[in-house]
C-alpha cells in the first residue's frame, strides 16, 4: 500500500531549479501530493515535497536527487509524526475555572445539587452535562483502514482523528474506546456496560461479519443512535456522490443496474442503503460465499467480477484491492466509484480514459463528509437509533453542496456543510417518530 513519505530537498535558488527536482520523482513513477517552501536562505531555498511511496518504489530516488548539481537531498520529514506527538485530542474545561466562587460551583458542593437534579430526572442529563455532545468512538481494531487487524491500540491513531474531527467540524466531544474483545455478545456487553456516558455510539473498524451482530445487538439493547460508519458512513458518502453522478450523466439511479465489488461491511452497507433508495437491479461479487449469501437474501444478485463489469451501469469497488479492476474492463459510459484507501481498485484516470463517463476513487468520497453532521442531528433530535430516512437526509444534503465543476462530493472542510446535513439529519429524525426531543 502507499504511505505518504515527505522529502527534504534544497535546491538553488534559480529558475529551471525545482523543476528537475520533480523531474527526477516523476521518472520514479511518483505523483506528488503535495509542495511546500519551508524557507529561502543565502541563494537556496528548502523544499518540503509528500510523495505517496509503496514498498516497491526505488528509494535510489534519493541519491538520484542529491546528484543534482542544483540540489541536495537533505532527509524526510517527521511532520505528520510531529502532528500526532501527544495526542490529536484533549479535554479541557468549557468556562475558565479561576475563582473560588467558580469551584464550588461546578464541583464540590455547588455540583451535589445537579447529581440530585438528573437523579430526579435523568433527562436532564441533556440539559446540564455534555451527554447531549458526546460520541463514543468505539473499535477493536480488527479492520483499520487499509491495515487490516492491527489491533485497538495501533488502530487508536485513527479513533482520535475521528474524534478531532468531530469537535473541529460538529462541536462536538468524541472519545476512543478500545476493545480488546472480538467476539460480538461480549462486545455488546462492555458497550451496553458504558453507554450510559454517551449520547450516541460510534462503531469503527470492525472486522465484517462480526460487525453486523454487534451493531445489531446494540440497537436492540440501547435507547441511542448507534452507527457502524464503515457501513452507513461509506453508504451515505457513495449515494451521494451517485445522485450527483445521475444527475450528471442523465442515469436513472432507479432503474440502472449497480455493480458492488466487496461484499464486506462497507459493500453491504452500500447495497442495504441503495436498496432502501429504491435502486432495484444490485449485482454483487466477493470470494465470501457467506458475503454473496447475504447480497442475495437482501434482493441482490451474486456474478463473477467479469460479469458485474459487463452488466453495471454503475460499478462500486471497496474491496481494498489495489488495481482489482482491469482497464480493459471498463466500458463505456460507466461510472465507477473505486473507493479502497489509500489505493483504488482503479485510478479514475485510467477508468474515465477507458471510456468511464465519471470516475472517482476514496480520497474524495470519504466517511468525513458525513459521519459529524450525522451524529450531530441525530443528538440535536436525542435520536433513539439512525432511520433510514436520517441516512437518506444526509445524502442528499451533500450531494445538494457539490456545486463546483465536476465535483461528485463537496469539500469536507467547508463547516456550512455539515451543519447543512446536521439540519437534514435533524429534520428526518423528526419524521421518521424516532425524535424524543421537545
Amino acid at each position: 500500500m502507499k504511505i505518504p513519505e515527505i522529502l527534504i530537498v534544497e535546491t538553488v535558488h534559480q529558475p529551471g531549479s525545482l523543476a528537475r527536482v520533480l523531474q527526477v520523482i516523476a521518472d520514479a513513477g511518483l505523483a506528488i501530493e503535495h509542495l511546500t517552501a519551508l524557507r529561502r536562505d543565502q541563494g537556496k531555498t528548502l523544499w518540503e515535497i509528500t510523495v505517496d511511496m509503496d514498498e516497491e518504489a526505488d528509494r535510489s530516488l534519493y541519491e538520484r536527487i542529491g546528484q543534482l548539481p542544483i540540489a541536495r537531498f537533505v532527509g524526510k520529514s517527521d511532520r505528520v509524526f510531529n502532528r500526532h506527538r501527544g495526542g490529536k485530542i484533549r479535554t479541557v474545561a468549557s468556562a475558565p475555572i479561576n475563582t473560588q466562587q467558580m469551584l464550588r460551583d461546578v464541583y464540590t458542593p455547588g455540583v451535589a445539587r445537579v447529581c440530585l437534579a438528573i437523579q430526579k430526572d435523568p433527562a436532564a442529563a441533556w440539559e446540564y452535562t455534555a451527554l447531549g455532545s458526546t460520541v463514543a468512538v468505539v473499535t477493536n481494531g480488527t479492520a483499520v483502514l487499509g491495515l487490516g487487524n492491527i489491533g485497538p491500540l495501533a488502530g487508536l491513531p485513527v479513533m482520535e482523528g475521528k474524534a478531532a474531527l468531530f469537535a473541529e467540524l460538529a462541536g462536538l466531544n468524541g472519545v476512543p474506546v478500545l476493545l480488546t474483545e472480538t467476539e460480538p455478545k461480549r462486545v455488546a456487553d462492555i458497550v451496553s456496560g458504558i453507554a450510559s456516558s454517551f449520547g450516541a455510539i460510534q462503531l469503527e473498524d470492525f472486522a465484517a461479519p462480526e460487525c453486523f451482530e454487534i451493531e445489531r445487538l446494540l440497537r436492540e439493547r440501547l435507547a441511542v443512535p448507534v452507527l457502524h460508519d464503515d457501513q452507513h458512513g461509506t453508504a451515505v458518502v457513495t449515494l451521494a456522490a451517485l445522485i450527483n453522478a445521475a444527475r450528471r450523466t442523465g442515469i436513472d439511479l432507479h432503474a440502472s443496474c449497480v455493480g458492488q465489488i466487496g461484499l464486506g461491511a462497507a459493500g453491504a452497507g452500500i447495497v442495504r442503503l441503495l436498496r432502501a433508495y429504491g435502486v432495484e437491479r444490485i449485482l454483487g461479487t466477493d470470494l465470501n460465499a457467506a458475503a454473496v449469501a447475504r447480497l442475495v437474501a437482501a434482493g441482490g444478485e451474486g456474478v463473477t467480477l467479469e460479469a458485474l463489469m459487463q452488466r453495471a451501469d454503475i460499478v462500486i469497488a471497496t474491496t481494498g484491492v489495489r488495481g482489482l479492476i482491469k482497464p480493459q474492463w471498463v466500458r463505456k459510459g460507466q461510472v465507477i466509484l473505486a473507493l479502497s484507501n489509500p489505493d483504488p481498485e482503479i485510478e479514475p484516470l485510467i477508468a474515465r480514459e477507458q471510456g468511464a463517463a465519471l470516475a472517482a476513487d476514496g480520497k474524495g468520497i470519504n466517511n468525513v463528509l458525513a459521519f459529524p453532521g450525522l451524529f450531530k442531528g441525530a443528538l440535536a433530535a436525542r435520536a433513539r437509533s439512525f432511520s433510514d430516512a436520517m441516512l437518506m437526509a444526509a445524502a442528499n444534503a451533500i450531494a445538494g453542496f457539490a456545486c463546483c465543476g465536476d465535483e461528485l462530493v463537496p469539500d469536507p472542510l467547508d463547516k456550512r456543510l455539515h451543519e447543512a446535513v446536521s439540519a437534514a439529519v435533524r429534520a428526518a429524525a423528526a419524521d421518521s417518530a424516532v425524535s424524543t426531543a421537545g
